[in-house]
C-alpha cells in the first residue's frame, strides 16, 4: 500500500513533467559544436558508419576511423581529409577484445573511464527498431540488437546514477535501411529509408543531445502500444505492419 500511495505523490511531478516536455516540443533545441572534437567511429568503411564519418568531418571534428576494411576505411579517410578534417585510421576487428584495446592505446588510450574522469564525452550506439520489437527470421539480429539498446539504457541510467552529467548518450534505432544488408525489405510502415536521411536525423540527434531517435518517428509510438496492448491484438497489429524482406544477406558497398 505504502508503495502506491508513494507512486500517487508523484503524480504533480508527471503532470509537470509532461507540460514540460510537450512544451519543448515547439522549441528549437540548440546544437552543440563538435569542432576539435575527437570523434571515433566503428564501422567508418562503409554504409552509415562512412556516412556520419562525412558529417563530422565538415564539422571539422578529429576523426578515428576503425573499420575491418582496409580499402574501404582508407577511401573514407581520404573524403573525410578533402572536407577539411583531421583523420586517423585504423584496421580493427571490433569482435576481437585484444584488437580494440591494442588500437585504443594508440588513440584516445581509454574511453568511457577518460570520459567520466573528464566529465565530458558523447557515447553513441547504433541499434535498430528491431532492437524495441521482434521481427520473425531474424532472430540473432533482433536479439543483438535488444542487446545494444539494452546497452544504451543501462549506462544512460548508470551516467545518472554518478551524476556524470557531462557525458550524454544517444542510441539510433532504425527501419529497414537501403544498405543491401537485407535484401528487398517492405513495411506498411513506410519505403525502405536512404542511408543519407537515417544520417541526417543521427547527426541532429547527436547534436541536440537525444537520448533515443527514431526513424521514422512513428517507431516510438509502436513500442507503447506493445508494452499496453493485449497480444492478440498486437498480432493483427504486426499482420498490417506486414513486415517482408527476402534474405539476409550483408552489407553492399557505397562510395
Amino acid at each position: 500500500m505504502k508503495f502506491f500511495l508513494d507512486i500517487l505523490l508523484l503524480l504533480p511531478l508527471l503532470i509537470f513533467c509532461s507540460l514540460e516536455s510537450f512544451v519543448k516540443l515547439f522549441i528549437p533545441k540548440r546544437r552543440k559544436s563538435v569542432t576539435g572534437e575527437i570523434v571515433l567511429i566503428t564501422g567508418a568503411g562503409h554504409g552509415i558508419g562512412r556516412l556520419t564519418a562525412y558529417e563530422f568531418a565538415k564539422l571539422k571534428s578529429k576523426l578515428v576511423l576503425w573499420d575491418i576494411n582496409k580499402h574501404g576505411l582508407e577511401e573514407a579517410a581520404a573524403k573525410c581529409r578533402g572536407l577539411g578534417a583531421k583523420v586517423h585510421t585504423f584496421v580493427v576487428d571490433c569482435s576481437n577484445r585484444e584488437d580494440i584495446y591494442n588500437s585504443a592505446k594508440k588513440t584516445t588510450k581509454a574511453f568511457l573511464p577518460a570520459m567520466m574522469k573528464n566529465n565530458h564525452g558523447h557515447i553513441v550506439t547504433v541499434a535498430s527498431a528491431a532492437g524495441h520489437t521482434v521481427v520473425p527470421f531474424l532472430l540473432a539480429y533482433c536479439s543483438s540488437k535488444f542487446a545494444a539498446v539494452g546497452f544504451h539504457r543501462a549506462l544512460t541510467d548508470e551516467l545518472a546514477a554518478l551524476k556524470t552529467t557531462g557525458v550524454k548518450t544517444t542510441c539510433l534505432c532504425p527501419n529497414f535501411i537501403n544498405t543491401g544488408f537485407i535484401k528487398n525489405p517492405s513495411t506498411s510502415l513506410g519505403p525502405t529509408l536512404e542511408p543519407e536521411e537515417v544520417v541526417n536525423r543521427l547527426m541532429n540527434g547527436i547534436l541536440t543531445e537525444q537520448k533515443m531517435i527514431f526513424v521514422p518517428s512513428s517507431i516510438a509510438f509502436l513500442t507503447i502500444l506493445e508494452r499496453i496492448f493485449p497480444d492478440r491484438f498486437l498480432v493483427a497489429l504486426k499482420r498490417k505492419i506486414n513486415v517482408r524482406f527476402d534474405a539476409v544477406i550483408g552489407y553492399k558497398m557505397k562510395a
